[in-house]
């Protein structure tokens, strides 16, 4: 009669359990990488109209999307701004919105496609996403929601001597800082809305401490989380009472001032 010494049977029950743990990383990897490779898409029809806008043109690199203003509009400076996508969302989502100030005062707008649709796995500079637009010589960063937070950090790290890497100033749609950026000195400006659930008015003013003490806070009655963008309906949103048409008009008038301010003519 054959017998299976102790040791024998360990060895076996580890190796059993190590295959088990290997097959349940393997499936939370596969799951994870199919979450954030299925983001919430932006709504065609919003996109199609800044493609076929006279005034905006688009252009689609393997790592950005870049609107600029066509010869017909007119602008009194060169003003750029890289903007970071919320986590999961599709960037072509903010064109829309974004185009606003495109037309109304020439600012050419870097969207960012963040690696696995999440800007904190894109360790890319930010003169990566500048050199998209090498005519522009004053930059600002900002972003979306979790973008907002990743744009906090590239204002805040600058790299010395790089074109394009120093930035006039920090825009945040539904968001806030993770790190400290109320010693730095930089224009912020900070647009939030009032039927937003996810990046609530009150999470804004909790996080106001690391922002500069002259940021200029705006909050858009009606607004909610999701019409800083178009891509639908998020969970755990608010309902918003205005339109996209309406959230982007608001948008767009305090980018536009923000920026006349913070640029010299």
């Amino acid at each position: 009669m054959t017998t299976v010494s102790a040791p024998r049977r360990f060895g076996r029950t580890a190796v059993r359990v190590l295959i088990a743990l290997a097959l349940v990383v393997v499936l939370v990897v596969v799951g994870f990488l199919a979450w954030a490779s299925t983001p919430m898409r932006g709504e065609r029809g919003a996109a199609i109209e800044v493609w076929t806008n006279p005034s905006v043109q688009v252009t689609s690199t393997p790592h950005s999307i870049v609107m600029a203003p066509t010869s017909g509009v007119s602008t009194s400076r060169s003003s750029g701004l890289v903007f970071i996508p919320g986590a999961r969302v599709d960037p072509y989502a903010y064109m829309f919105v974004m185009s606003g100030i495109v037309e109304a005062e020439g600012v050419t707008v870097v969207i960012t496609k963040p690696t696995l649709n999440l800007a904190f796995f894109d360790t890319r500079p930010l003169s990566e996403f500048t050199a998209d637009a090498p005519d522009v010589a004053n930059w600002y960063v900002g972003g979306h929601s979790l973008g907002g937070v990743r744009s906090c950090m590239l204002a805040d790290s600058p790299t010395p001597g790089v074109v394009g890497a120093e930035v006039s100033g920090l825009i945040l749609f539904a968001s806030y800082c993770a790190n400290d950026l109320s010693g730095s000195g930089l224009p912020v400006l900070s647009i939030g809305g009032s039927n937003d659930l996810l990046s609530t008015p009150q999470k804004i003013a909790d996080g106001a401490p690391l922002l500069p003490s002259d940021t200029l806070f705006i909050e858009i009655e009606g607004a909610n989380h999701a019409q800083f963008g178009n891509y639908g309906l998020q969970p755990g949103d608010g309902e918003a009472t205005i339109s996209s048409e309406q959230q982007r008009t608001e948008i767009t008038r305090a980018l536009a001032a923000f920026l006349s301010a913070g640029t010299t003519e």
